[in-house]
């Protein structure tokens, strides 16, 4: 197939990921390092006539507008380049949103292109930073190196493959190659961040943070709002991009979220946004933390949780700090308990990584 299309790409051990699978597979031990949230920016492409390729890295599932037109035909929330390419794939550039990261798994969603989808895609990546470099070999070998090999793809579906053998390399840029047109809704790269620390080993920095290596790895409920938010950087532009629960109604009731920190850590303080929660924020806010080296995955009821903070009162669309209660033992996961329910937008955890 490869040769159809007079591009090599390596076949690079993976297995397919069937689409109910795809956000079990990954949302609990990676992260969409190109996320536009993340940071993730698009450099360049060959071609987006219909539909722009910036789309590809909105964190949002694509939506569908029937009968919507616009200037080059019909609406699409996706990328759509022109019929006809000359050139083996059409292609898109996109800068990590990290400073660099290895990757585990890639998803590639058609969403409502049916009869305009990529027939095939594969992915590359490369060590730079130079994006003007990187730009410079536009469809060509340059420096880039396979991380996913000519994949077959399909009309309107979700597409998963998880790599035999996570990378070992960091990557700061891949690219997207569509064969030989058409188009594609969304783009997932899952993987870990490799940040960059201070020299200085009692630098206080947030390791809850995605950019730092944190990742939400579990949580009670996600009704309106994706637990993998939570740690995020900035804080939002609206009520969406946090964590928010369904409204309970039994007596008691508390949900939780579970985030490893990007590396171990004496823990020194806390902050909890509430932005843009206004009417639906917490009661009040839990945290507990834990030094983790059991086996398998850990759950909210393990033995070791330790309070860390005093409870704290939640308001509306505020920054709410805690000091830590616990600052000379070293905790590798912190757990934000929420009473009973509602939405929190970040939470950032403060720390000197135990090294």
């Amino acid at each position: 197939m490869a040769d159809d299309y007079g591009y090599a790409t390596e076949a690079v051990p993976a297995t397919s990921v069937s689409a109910e699978y795809i956000d079990k597979t990954f949302k609990s031990t990676a992260i969409d390092l190109v996320s536009a949230t993340l940071g993730g920016e698009v450099l360049g492409f060959s071609d987006q006539w219909f539909a722009d390729a910036a789309n590809l890295i909105n964190p949002l599932p694509p939506v569908r507008k029937p009968g919507k037109m616009v200037y080059s035909g019909a609406w699409y929330d996706g990328w759509e380049t022109r019929r006809h390419n000359t050139e083996p794939f059409d292609w898109v550039v996109i800068r990590l949103g990290v400073s660099s990261g290895t990757v585990e798994g890639i998803e590639v969603d058609t969403a409502y292109f049916n009869g305009n989808h990529a027939p095939a895609i594969s992915v590359e990546g490369c060590f730079s930073q130079n994006n003007e470099e990187v730009l410079s070999w536009k469809g060509g070998r340059g420096g880039w190196e396979t991380i996913l090999g000519l994949q077959e793809c399909g009309p309107s579906q979700r597409f998963g493959w998880k790599l035999e053998n996570p990378t070992n390399k960091q990557y700061t840029h891949v690219r997207l190659n569509m064969y030989p047109d058409g188009g594609i809704a969304r783009f997932r790269l899952f993987g870990h961040a490799v940040p960059v620390f201070p020299e200085d080993t009692n630098a206080i920095i947030d390791l809850a943070a995605a950019q730092n290596g944190g990742v939400a790895v579990s949580c009670s409920d996600e009704h309106f709002g994706t637990k993998d938010n939570l740690i995020l950087p900035g804080r939002g532009k609206d009520m969406g991009d946090g964590w928010e629960t369904a409204r309970s109604r039994g007596k008691g009731h508390i949900d939780w979220t579970i985030i490893k920190l990007g590396a171990p850590a004496y823990i020194q303080n806390f902050l909890v946004d509430t932005a843009h929660f206004r009417g639906n924020y917490p009661q009040r806010v839990e945290l507990e933390a834990i030094e983790w080296k059991g086996d398998g995955e850990l759950g909210p009821d393990a033995e070791g949780w330790v309070k860390v903070a005093e409870p704290i009162k939640t308001g509306p669309d505020a920054e709410h700090p805690a000091d830590s209660l616990v600052k000379d033992k070293v905790f590798t996961h912190v757990k934000l308990i929420i009473v009973p329910d509602g939405g929190v937008k970040r939470v950032r955890v403060f720390a000197k990584r135990a090294v």
